[in-house]
């Protein structure tokens, strides 16, 4: 199926610390945003996905209706671990290819500091008897064991993501950290699951983002300057993967399923060549460099070496995280993956509000959820 869905309004709140705001504030900064960027108004649009993962932050077709005061059409609440941002869109798109609606909006927005806890809330009884809680930092810590241990990667192959990307959001007026780091505090920081340091980790944040969707016919009509979504490929693995006796943990079988789906329907044979850039969850310094790999940027085993050798960075042959990643945005979940189509959309179009990306004409994002088991991947582009 050809995907050809127009990106015509993107809306961001800054990400970080909103003591002063609830999740109905979020939702109306972004949203208005985004209609203001497109020129049309809430009552044009016809239908509705909004994302949380928590309930706390809200749950069903309320959590949007409430907020918004939009009234008498469809919404639909989504989740499906940190990916639900990028599922929102995937599933707004669908709508549009389907031609049972014309403008539409995906959103997502997490209020998670009011919760009182320094990591992501725990959620009760979603892991096996067996192993009831493991902490997001202890399960990306697997990963960065057996890659130390196969192919000698080190803490600092990890600490040049962690520079790369904070140099990047430091130049991004909405994102949570604007401030560069060396490699020298990178590895003096305290360690939170070894060999992952604090700055190895993405910080917990609130905040919202969203996107006004139609076709291009209709995006041609209404004068607007748009992006297309090309492609959004998804995969699902399982929740336990340290229970699956042919798991590695040196790359994540969703991701690797979800790229081959969106690079397919893209066209997409060699990303490195046909792409100029790409966006990818780096919850963890450890996640960016085996997400190089499962993204076919290059063979297992040479994802430091793209980080070593400077590939990646924002002057570099294929730039990954310009904006500066999770981070320097920090990770609502259920925003995240809303905020990276924004942050394609605006590559694309010349319009990058942090650093712009030279010659970006097509990129892609990924969006990684729970222990490595829900993966998407989104194709974005210049018509």
């Amino acid at each position: 199926m050809a995907w050809d869905v127009a990106i015509i309004g993107c809306g961001v709140t800054k990400f970080g610390h909103h003591w002063d705001k609830d999740h109905d504030d979020l939702l109306v900064e972004a949203v208005h945003e985004a209609l203001r960027d497109a020129n049309v108004d809430l009552k044009d649009v016809d239908a509705v996905w909004c994302g949380t993962f928590y309930p706390f932050t809200g749950v069903s077709g309320n959590v949007f209706s409430d907020s918004l005061k939009f009234f008498g059409k469809p919404i639909t609440r989504v989740e499906n671990y940190c990916a639900t941002g990028m599922d929102v869109v995937r599933n707004a798109c669908f709508a549009i290819m389907s031609g049972a609606y014309d403008i539409v909006i995906a959103a997502g927005v997490e209020k998670l500091m009011d919760t009182g806890g320094r990591g992501i809330p725990l959620v009760e009884g979603i892991f096996s008897v067996g192993m009831p809680y493991i902490s997001a930092p202890g399960i990306f810590a697997l990963a960065a064991n057996r890659a130390f241990k196969e192919w000698k990667w080190t803490r600092e192959d990890l600490a040049l993501v962690a520079v790369k990307n904070h140099y990047n959001g430091a130049r991004h007026p909405k994102a949570h950290f604007r401030r560069e780091v060396t490699v020298e505090e990178v590895l003096r920081a305290p360690i939170v699951a070894y060999p992952l340091g604090v700055y190895d980790c993405s910080a917990v944040s609130d905040g919202a983002a969203a996107v006004i969707l139609t076709r291009p016919e209709i995006a041609k009509k209404l004068g607007c300057d748009y992006a297309l979504i090309k492609s959004i490929g998804m995969a699902v693995e399982t929740m336990h993967p340290w229970h699956r006796p042919s798991e590695t943990f040196l790359s994540f079988p969703a991701t690797v399923k979800a790229a081959k789906m969106a690079y397919k329907m893209a066209g997409i044979e060699n990303p490195r060549r046909q792409l100029n850039f790409g966006i990818v969850h780096d919850c963890f310094t450890i996640t960016e460099l085996i997400n190089y790999q499962d993204m076919q940027l290059c063979k297992p085993g040479e994802g430091a070496k793209l980080i070593r050798d400077g590939v990646t960075t924002i002057h570099g042959e294929f730039p990954i995280n310009p904006d500066g990643g999770l981070k320097s945005f920090g990770h609502p979940i259920a925003a995240s993956g809303v905020r990276m189509i924004v942050e394609l959309a605006k590559q694309v179009l010349g319009r990058a509000e942090g650093l712009q990306v030279k010659g970006a004409e097509a990129g892609f994002a990924h969006n990684l959820g729970g222990p490595y088991s829900v993966a998407s991947v989104a194709i974005v582009a210049k018509p």
